[in-house]
């Protein structure tokens, strides 16, 4: 049927239309009649399509159940192996007041215990004592030790606070946490080098001495000629105490190699499941929930594994609060992991959802179509046009499509750490992109009609 038969008159014109129609009309009636098993074809194996659903669903499962287990093991493994993603982790505890007012607790302790500030006290107030005064003035002298104790605890105190809220804390913090991590990374390696750093009970300790020395120093700036009679003290901070440290050396090299794979045995699972399905794009849609879901699961799971570790603390910690600032930092990544697989998974199945064969999906392409066809339409009428470039993009609209999903993919698979908006922004900007391309895309029965309009 030719698009360009010439007619003479509106009588010819209106019979080529109908002639048109009824062509139509009995294609769809063959089309339909085919679909409905009218036509003489290879009967469907019922067995086969049970087997294909089956597949599907149980592929599918699978990914999504295995998706939270893939997360945790990735971020485990980042936490564990990688140094720089450890101390970018725990590098912002070193900001927060509980754990600052708790490191400047510790030292304070170390350095009045270094010197024995009770027995200075109290030889000072027993020389005094001794002396030949008066009775009332020997007694109150006696009585000042304790107040006397007090005012150079507090005021070694503020020194350290000091200290400890300034830039320099943060450095000494990244860097003790930096020489911790590698030689704990180390231990697990088996280097018969290295300074273990984990206790037979799974404490993780920081070694905090060099601010102990930049608190001597403050001291004895601020005029407390004493401090330069502290020895050299050797000062740890917990930041953890679990019995798992401990089984974590052995499972080091598993958690290295499995951390690694399984989110893409996760991401296998269900591409499979996907590409097993009769319907793939409402497969698509069902695996982009499912992963969703596991996600918030898993999320969950942190809120009841938070109050869990609250609970299992031992009575000797003194801050529990301080405990669970440093959990909330820990798992922070691992948050963040959480929620960019949750977003992904949405918008996965928003994506497939719009590409699919549902009525809502065909009604929202055609709407979509219908815009760009009156856009279009009103720039022909002044004489804009994209011309053969957009002949060419409706001819390869295909290709296209492919190239801006797979770049869409690309820069999702080579971001560095992505982020929620990252995922939320790489889907709009591809959405966009492929707007525009159905916008300057233009049949080649338009391009061939463009010149009867503009003459």
């Amino acid at each position: 049927m030719d698009v360009d038969v010439p007619v003479s008159s509106p009588t010819e014109e209106r019979a080529v239309l109908l002639a048109r129609l009824q062509l139509l009309e009995t294609e769809n009636a063959r089309l339909r009649a085919q679909a409905a098993g009218a036509e003489p074809g290879p009967r469907p194996n019922p067995r086969r399509g049970r087997g294909r659903t089956s597949a599907t669903v149980a592929l599918v499962l699978l990914g999504a159940l295995l998706a939270p287990v893939a997360v945790v093991g990735s971020w485990a493994r980042e936490l564990v192996v990688d140094t720089d993603a450890y101390v970018d982790t725990v590098a912002p505890i070193a900001e927060d007041p509980l754990v600052r007012s708790a490191v400047a607790g510790r030292i304070t302790t170390a350095v009045v215990e270094a010197l024995d500030v009770r027995q200075l006290t109290t030889q000072a107030t027993d020389a005094v004592a001794s002396l030949d005064l008066p009775p009332v003035v020997s007694e109150a002298a006696t009585s000042l030790q304790t107040p006397l104790e007090n005012a150079i605890t507090g005021f070694i105190r503020t020194n350290v606070t000091k200290i400890v809220s300034s830039a320099a804390f943060a450095d000494a913090w990244q860097e003790a946490n930096r020489v911790a991590h590698e030689q704990i990374v180390a231990s697990l390696r088996g280097d018969p080098d290295a300074l273990a750093q984990i206790s037979s009970n799974g404490a993780l300790t920081l070694d905090i001495t060099p601010i102990v020395e930049d608190a001597k120093a403050s001291l004895e700036q601020s005029g407390f000629t004493l401090a330069s009679r502290i020895p050299t003290v050797n000062v740890t901070f917990p930041i953890g105490s679990s019995a798992d440290l401990v089984r974590l050396q052995s499972a080091y090299r598993f958690l290295d190699v499995v951390g690694g794979v399984l989110p893409w045995l996760a991401l296998a699972l269900l591409a499979g499941g996907v590409l097993a399905a009769r319907h793939r794009s409402r497969a698509l849609v069902v695996a982009g929930l499912s992963l969703a879901a596991g996600m918030l699961v898993l999320a969950l799971g942190l809120v009841i594994g938070r109050s869990l570790y609250a609970g299992s603390l031992p009575p000797g910690v003194q801050r529990v609060d301080t405990a669970v600032a440093i959990y909330d930092q820990a798992v922070s990544l691992l948050r963040l992991q959480l929620r960019v697989v949750l977003v992904l998974g949405l918008v996965v199945a928003f994506a497939a959802f719009l590409a699919g064969d549902t009525t809502a999906a065909r009604q929202l392409r055609a709407s979509g179509s219908r815009a760009a066809a009156w856009i279009r339409d009103a720039g022909d009428r002044r004489s804009i046009s994209t011309g053969p470039v957009g002949v060419w993009l409706d001819e390869q609209r295909v290709l296209v499509r492919v190239v801006v999903i797979s770049l869409a993919g690309l820069a999702l698979v080579l971001a560095d750490r992505p982020t929620p908006a990252y995922v939320v922004g790489v889907f709009v900007v591809a959405l966009l992109v492929l707007g525009l391309v159905t916008l300057a895309a233009r049949p080649r029965t338009a391009a061939r009609q463009e010149p009867a309009v503009t003459a």
